[in-house]
């Protein structure tokens, strides 16, 4: 049997689905302010392979969520990743963070745009079509009221910053979705399975997460 384990830790969401040929079957996971990756995570992991009744034996791969994202989330779930790819000799798989925030809306027209926050008025996007193909790369950026101005299609935002980013985007095509907030490793399977088929792997001993560079602004003391 394919199955696959799936590891999301890129945000406050600690996210680990079992998936059988590109199905979740099973999904554990937590949303917590403190950050608990460092002690959920392979409990999480433990469980559900017992809970199913395999063994880490019958995994054909792991696939981990690639960021944008916490730096030290998303270093505790490629860490765990390699350790379990490296012992059982089976490929590591890489997915778009962004993608998987994504991936839980369904549309029928228009644009989604995934949001991750970073900090103050600035976050991770990118820009994907209703059947999700991406049509606009990750970026860092300042969020203003001047941002996606030039998009005329219905714009769906999904992510943890809807909050703050309401306050600024607030033209008529804006609809922001705030049941979805994080990333979830069930949305992983199908796309780490369509990866697996393609033989689009990393190499683990190589791989590291994918990190924007930290926003440089500063202001004069004068």
């Amino acid at each position: 049997m394919s199955y696959i384990l799936n590891i999301e830790t890129a945000t406050k969401n600690c996210s680990v689905a079992l998936a059988k040929e590109g199905k979740t079957i099973l999904c554990k996971e937590i949303a917590e302010e403190g950050y608990s990756h460092a002690e959920r995570l392979h409990v999480f992991i433990e469980e559900i392979i017992k809970e199913v009744g395999i063994t880490f034996q019958d995994l054909i791969a792991i696939a981990v969520s690639q960021g944008p994202g916490s730096y030290t989330g998303l270093r505790i779930g490629v860490s765990a990743a390699k350790g379990f790819c490296f012992a059982l000799d089976i490929p590591l798989i890489a997915v778009d963070t962004l993608q998987i925030l994504a991936s839980q809306a369904t549309i029928s027209s228009g644009l989604i745009i995934p949001m991750l926050d970073a900090r103050r008025m600035e976050v991770y996007s990118a820009i994907f079509s209703s059947n999700l193909k991406k049509t606009r790369s990750v970026q860092a950026e300042i969020i203003t009221e001047n941002s996606f101005e030039e998009l005329q299609e219905t714009l769906y935002f999904v992510g943890d910053c809807a909050e703050k980013c309401k306050t600024v985007l607030t033209k008529e095509n804006f609809i922001f979705l705030d049941e979805i907030k994080y990333p979830s490793a069930k949305e992983m399977s199908v796309i780490s399975f369509e990866k697996y088929q393609k033989n689009e792997t990393v190499d683990v001993a190589y791989f590291e997460p994918y990190y924007l560079k930290d926003f440089m602004i500063t202001t004069s003391k004068k």
